[in-house]
């Protein structure tokens, strides 16, 4: 049973499936846009991104988390999930082998095998509110191994990497010289302390892969903007792959990412603060029903909680078939902890109203009582 089908045929169903802001995206961008129409900036671009754009790219990054990016190390890409892609199908081949820790965000397991190599995954403990830390993942760094990627804070689990376990896990990878690709969709979504980026550690350069992306920051999904920052050399592969597969992002669509960029900020803490309300009422509502227990997310927009009191009984043998029934019974849409690599997980996107995650959550709690 699909979400947007019932939807069609006019059943009231609550989605928190989508990891997709609700915001608007913000009226400064939205009018840089119009502004790029109405003067004719409609032709192609260079296949990495205008000069401008890449430039404000590495600006922000400075700003943000005290990097010094070169524009030449930088490309801008449709989307971050095609600067993930990029940057596997630039570096590896064959046999290689990438260590992902589990839960992961869908793509990355696919892309990995996309490019012939082979994913170890390592499974980070629920216990730990899954936080990754360098002892966990040492063993598993072997001379087979060209790549790690991380993903802070995280989509689906909301886990953070603490600065300094961070640095350890670098350290680690650059003594072997194993590249780490640390996927900052998130990176400026985080409920306490100072967002960071390991990129400005001091021995990043040569072996950090940074993919962003501006569809979560910025409200900007629909706009297709992501963009790499790596070597020189890894983004001069970046493009030539680029050129020959989706060519330029959209000419209009990076004169308004300028304008993120380098414009007004103010609009990222609101979008910001108004998570946080939200992921606080969602850890109360979803512990208050018998049986489910939940780490608290400090970043991004999921809440990921362990609903094994509902498996394995009345025909549900894992959250594969949790979803499926939650959406044709009770009319809401998650995603079965499957598709992220674990098997007593869902994942719920609180980038919705309150007052629908409301009245979602009070339909997940009878759904749940009912069938525990």
């Amino acid at each position: 049973m699909d979400a947007e089908k019932l939807r069609a045929a006019g059943v009231e169903v609550f989605d928190f499936g989508a990891g997709e802001p609700d915001f608007a995206t913000p009226e400064n961008i939205r009018r840089a846009a119009i502004r790029a129409i109405e003067e004719g900036f409609t032709k192609y671009t260079p296949a990495p991104g205008t000069a401008e754009l890449r430039k404000a790219i590495c600006e922000r990054h400075a700003r943000d988390f005290g990097t010094a990016y070169e524009p030449s190390e930088c490309i801008v890409t449709v989307g971050g999930k095609y600067a993930v892609f990029s940057l596997t199908q630039a570096l590896l081949n064959p046999g290689d082998e990438v260590v992902i820790p589990a839960p992961y965000w869908v793509t990355y397991k696919d892309v990995v095998h996309y490019a012939g190599a082979r994913c170890v995954f390592v499974e980070a403990e629920e216990r730990n509110a899954f936080r990754l830390t360098a002892s966990m993942l040492e063993p598993y760094l072997t001379a087979r191994v060209k790549m790690l990627v991380v993903n802070s804070p995280s989509n689906p689990s909301g886990a953070v990497i603490e600065r300094g376990e961070f640095e350890k896990i670098l350290r680690l990878t650059a003594a072997r010289g194993i590249y780490l690709l640390t996927d900052e969709c998130y990176g400026r979504f985080l409920y306490e302390g100072e967002p960071f980026s390991i990129a400005s550690a001091p021995e990043a350069r040569g072996t950090v892969l940074v993919a962003g992306s501006l569809s979560k920051t910025y409200a900007m999904t629909g706009w297709r903007i992501g963009y790499a920052l790596a070597p020189a050399p890894v983004v001069a592969a970046m493009t030539k792959l680029q050129s020959h597969s989706t060519s330029n992002p959209a000419s209009i669509s990076q004169k308004a990412a300028v304008e993120a960029m380098l414009g007004p900020q103010e609009s990222v803490g609101v979008m910001l603060a108004e998570y946080r309300r939200r992921r606080d009422f969602v850890l109360e509502r979803l512990r208050a029903i018998p049986g489910v227990t939940c780490v608290t997310p400090s970043g991004a927009f999921y809440a990921y909680p362990n609903v094994s009191a509902a498996l394995g009984k009345n025909g549900i043998r894992n959250t594969l078939e949790f979803a499926g029934r939650l959406l044709a019974e009770a009319r809401v849409a998650v995603v079965p902890g499957e598709a992220f690599g674990t098997d007593r997980h869902i994942r719920i996107s609180y980038a919705a109203p309150i007052r629908d995650l409301e009245r979602g959550l009070e339909r997940i709690h009878r759904f749940i009582v009912e069938n525990s």
